[in-house]
């Protein structure tokens, strides 16, 4: 299958042969485990203080029954303050947490090699279709050709005026317009921890150098760059959902063109 690369102006620039990888089949059970294991790597651990709650001065009665009250350890003091108050223990006030979070549960899932390797096949595979693409809610309406690839040149812009330019030509900025519009002021947690807007996703360009493309569209919303050596489930498929809008240079079709796997393999000898 061919498709046509087009120039940083809009124009047809030739066409290019997409890869065998293109024809890998859809497979969300495999695309949504990778990402969940995928994410799972950026866990921080969490952990509690061991003797939280428990550096207190509190001692039970002895004998601890007899004395018409519960068998808790009460606080000692000579007056004021806690005294007399239970202390120690998880169920009191101010006391330990009873089943707290453990810093040595292990978060990391790992995710066998092949089943990743077909998962990102399959994201790859799926940003051929405009179907997948229009169902996440991307504004593609003018855009005939899936997926889109264009010129290395795009790879040398270091400026954002300059990418608006291009992504106005390709019929991308219907996009990056629709997150714009969408930004909403959140409150609760999530406000108070700095995220007072939540930012979708849009236009994701993948390049074999991003050095400079990065910088351009540092100050686009939901624009991502991301380099072909570096690409995963988690940039394809943002929240384990198939699959984004994506642009890719014709240097990136050419390299993922040389993956390999074994089921790629199996499609080769089958044809």
């Amino acid at each position: 299958m061919k498709v046509p690369v087009l120039s940083t102006s809009g124009s047809k620039e030739g066409e290019v042969e997409l890869p065998i990888v293109f024809s890998t089949p859809l497979r969300n059970d495999l695309i949504h485990k990778a990402y969940v294991h995928l994410e799972s790597h950026k866990f921080q651990r969490q952990g509690r203080y061991p003797n939280a709650g428990m550096d207190v001065v509190a001692e039970s009665n002895s004998p601890p029954t007899g004395h018409g009250q519960a068998r808790v350890a009460r606080m000692s003091g000579g007056g004021g303050g806690r005294q007399g108050q239970g202390g120690g223990v998880a169920m009191v006030r101010k006391g330990r947490q009873a089943h707290p979070p453990l810093a040595e549960k292990i978060t990391y899932k790992v995710l066998n090699k092949k089943e990743n390797k077909i998962a990102l096949c399959s994201a790859i595979a799926a940003t051929a279709s405009s179907a997948l693409v229009k169902v996440r809610g991307h504004h593609i309406e003018k855009i005939e050709h899936f997926p889109v690839v264009v010129s290395d040149q795009i790879e040398s812009i270091s400026k954002s005026k300059e990418l608006s330019k291009i992504f106005d030509v390709l019929h991308l900025s219907q996009d990056v317009t629709r997150l714009e519009n969408r930004q909403k002021r959140r409150s609760g947690k999530s406000l108070l921890r700095g995220r007072k807007t939540k930012v979708g996703k849009s236009v994701l360009l993948v390049v074999q150098d991003s050095k400079n493309l990065s910088k351009a569209s540092g100050s686009l919303t939901g624009v991502d760059v991301v380099e072909t050596k570096n690409l995963s489930v988690l940039d394809l498929a943002p929240g384990a959902k198939p699959i984004r809008l994506t642009i890719f240079s014709k240097g990136s079709i050419e390299e993922i063109g040389k993956m390999k796997s074994p089921h790629l393999e199996l499609m080769v000898t089958t044809r």
